[in-house]
């Protein structure tokens, strides 16, 4: 398992609006190391994941970044649940899947 806090954050551009948590560089290294180790990655190098935030858990997969970190998108759903919105600080715990 992968733990870390980090801010949630919008983008917003072509296609919408969208939620992201940005997995800091050490845990995207280990992301990056035990990706290796579960086999090959998804489209656009994405890997699966179960993540949780707040007791809500869910899978979905992190994307990878040319700063070498990883995006977590975060639905509304998941959101809304675990009572966070844009700017807050959020725990989050991941699992390759």
């Amino acid at each position: 398992m992968i733990a870390f806090t980090a801010p949630l954050w919008l983008w917003s551009g072509e296609g919408g609006s969208w939620h992201f948590i940005t997995v800091p560089k050490e845990q995207s290294a280990e992301i990056r190391l035990e990706g290796a180790a579960t086999g090959p990655r998804r489209g656009f190098g994405s890997v699966r994941v179960e993540a949780s935030i707040n007791g809500v858990s869910w899978r979905t997969s992190v994307f990878p970044q040319k700063s070498g970190t990883y995006l977590l998108p975060v639905k509304a759903e998941v959101r809304r649940c675990a009572g966070i919105a844009a700017g807050d600080d959020v725990t989050v715990v991941l699992g390759l899947t």
